[in-house]
């Protein structure tokens, strides 16, 4: 399933395992607030340096009751290196909070699921998924902060507006 346009319901996450949280998440549970997905691989440098942080930035400065920051570890390449095990101590390491969802395996290739389903062309890559649940942004690369804030803003408004 692929979402084409940002109206569309996002897809869900295919998730091989959960960290950082008791239990799975699913996006349809997370209805009624702004979702923020960081897509990430750990030996990213754009993803560390920029990506992962954004969202704990994004995590401490929004309140959880409107905004819930998840990450996505994709991993479309060096698989031996980027084990469950090593996530999670690089998640220690990096001091990340947040639940953070492994991406299934690809079928068809080294793409894993959640990643095709989403269409993305790497990471890192931010999504907002909006109160409904349908996909609202999607940004490859790097985002500004003063941007993506206004961005998510909006979206945190549009609940003001409509209810």
């Amino acid at each position: 399933m692929k979402a084409n346009a940002m109206s569309d319901l996002a897809p869900p996450i295919l998730a091989a395992e959960w960290l950082n949280t008791p239990e799975p998440l699913m996006l349809e549970g997370l209805r009624g607030r702004i979702v923020v997905i960081e897509c990430f691989q750990m030996l990213c440098p754009s993803c560390v340096t920029h990506g992962l942080p954004q969202a704990q930035r994004i995590a401490q400065i929004f309140r959880p009751e409107d905004v819930v920051v998840l990450g996505l570890h994709c991993v479309f390449e060096h698989h031996a290196a980027m084990t469950p095990v090593s996530l999670r101590a690089f998640l220690h390491e990096y001091r990340i909070r947040f639940p953070v969802a492994v991406d299934m395996a690809g079928e068809n290739g080294p793409l894993p699921q959640t990643m095709a389903a989403y269409a993305l062309e790497g990471t890192p890559t931010l999504i907002l998924v909006d109160r409904e649940g349908k996909l609202r942004a999607r940004h490859f690369g790097q985002v500004a902060d003063l941007a993506l804030g206004a961005e998510i803003m909006m979206l945190i408004q549009e609940r003001n507006v409509v209810g």
